[in-house]
């Protein structure tokens, strides 16, 4: 429950409960079977293969080979971790019945491939066109939240938030969601920490002036305040003083009504996180500081997208408990997630952000300025960095698997990975607010 009651009236739609187990017939013992997958079958089973075919490059020069693994075969003992464990009460922990076709449900028209094509270069995983029912979906109550219940934003700024395509975002990170309410859990999520974004730091008004004051106000909407009864009333008006506030506060009151207490308290930890990011990069901007290249990457190590795969597990319906998630190897899998992911960002935002006033950093800025390379020395560069991570996460994930081969960690793992790849979609599918510069 929240921290707090709920300021006025309930919001209309009701947040989702996590499924109950529900006791199944015991499955037969399978005599020798292997529990602990090795890493080569972990990383084989993390992504099956999947053709999509990039547009033609706009020049005649050839670009660079893609680094891809070799996914032609699948790890049959990881396959039958996935499974889950058998027995009573352990239908909820499994987890391969979420990607089968029950056959009662008749399967969607599949969408065509979206338009975009992927850095040259870049490592990572082509996926699945998502479901175009759930996009729907998603992106009408999105929309209807947005406008209705927080009003987040103005007439004018319509066409932007459409162009943001969250539906499709969030329905490619989350492959394993029971139901459209659990996407949605991280579909307002995602839209607050951008209106955030925009409003506090970036493109409508934001600046590094004041900030820190800002966003520890606008953080009181996600880590309740607790003060006395003469304070409290101010601090509940305060709550509906602008659009951040609006939607941070109604975006986590209907999440911890569906998470646990320690998934809603993991969740303001790394927000916290990400917003002690976001005033490193504005103490740079007001004393116009370059950082080193070290630098940049600590501060995007916190200004990431970690809060995004944090609850996996909370929109998957399941939690990964407390002390596993707290497990060093198990951070180090998350940190690297949200690093490589959000170098992704800064690829494919590039072009956008040159075109911004002032000065933007992202990584090839800083690779430039601090190693003295041309832009697309720079830029090429700024790819080997992500493949590093990507390379780094793929493996810290595998020996994880490896050492702790509980269905939880598994299916957080796998979890975790779809969001990789989906997030990495997204950017190469939104022409709307992404292109490529032209260095190949």
């Amino acid at each position: 429950m929240p921290d707090s009651g709920p300021l006025g009236t309930s919001p209309a739609e009701r947040g989702p409960t996590p499924p109950a187990a529900v006791p199944d017939a015991p499955a037969p013992v399978i005599p020798g079977l292997t529990v602990a997958p090795t890493a080569p079958d972990f990383l084989a089973g993390l992504h099956p293969p999947v053709t999509i075919p990039d547009p033609a490059p706009p020049s005649t020069a050839a670009p660079a080979p893609r680094d891809t693994p070799d996914t032609t075969k699948a790890g049959s003992a990881l396959q039958r971790v996935l499974r889950g464990p058998t027995g009573p009460g352990t239908t909820a922990l499994a987890v391969a019945d979420r990607y089968r076709q029950h056959p009662d449900q008749a399967s969607p028209a599949p969408a065509p491939p979206a338009a975009g094509r992927a850095v040259p270069g870049l490592y990572h995983h082509p996926v699945p066109e998502p479901d175009p029912v759930r996009v729907e979906e998603v992106s009408r109550r999105i929309k209807r939240w947005a406008e209705d219940e927080v009003q987040l934003y103005p007439e004018e700024w319509e066409g932007q938030f459409d162009g943001f395509s969250v539906g499709r975002y969030m329905v490619g990170c989350h492959p394993d969601a029971p139901s459209v309410d659990h996407l949605m859990l991280a579909t307002r999520l995602m839209v607050a920490e951008n209106a955030l974004d925009d409003c506090y730091c970036e493109d409508h008004g934001g600046s590094p002036v004041g900030l820190g004051g800002r966003i520890l106000l606008a953080h009181t909407a996600i880590d309740h305040f607790h003060t006395t009864a003469e304070y409290t009333p101010a601090w509940q008006e305060s709550l509906t003083s602008d659009a951040p506030r609006r939607a941070y506060y109604s975006a986590m009151d209907y999440f911890v009504r569906a998470a646990t207490p320690s998934q809603a308290d993991r969740y303001r930890h790394d927000m916290a996180r990400l917003h002690m990011g976001y005033l490193a990069e504005a103490a740079w901007a007001q004393t116009e500081h370059m950082p080193e290249v070290w630098e940049y990457l600590a501060m995007r190590q916190f200004n990431n997208f970690r809060p995004c795969p944090t609850i996996t597990d909370s929109v998957g319906g399941y939690e990964l408990p407390a002390d596993l998630h707290a497990r060093p190897d198990m951070q180090r899998v998350i940190t690297l997630a949200g690093n490589a992911t959000t170098i992704v960002n800064d690829l494919y935002s590039y072009t956008k952000e040159l075109k911004s006033p002032g000065l933007h950093l992202n990584l090839p800025v800083v690779i430039a300025a601090r190693e003295q390379l041309s832009e697309r020395d720079a830029y090429l560069k700024a790819v080997e960095v992500h493949n590093e991570l990507q390379h780094a996460f793929e493996a810290a994930a595998a020996d994880l698997a490896e050492a702790c081969p509980l269905p939880s960690v598994l299916r957080f793992l796998k979890g975790v990975a779809a969001w990789v790849d989906g997030n990495h979609d997204w950017h190469r599918t939104n022409t709307y607010r992404y292109s490529l510069p032209d260095f190949w």
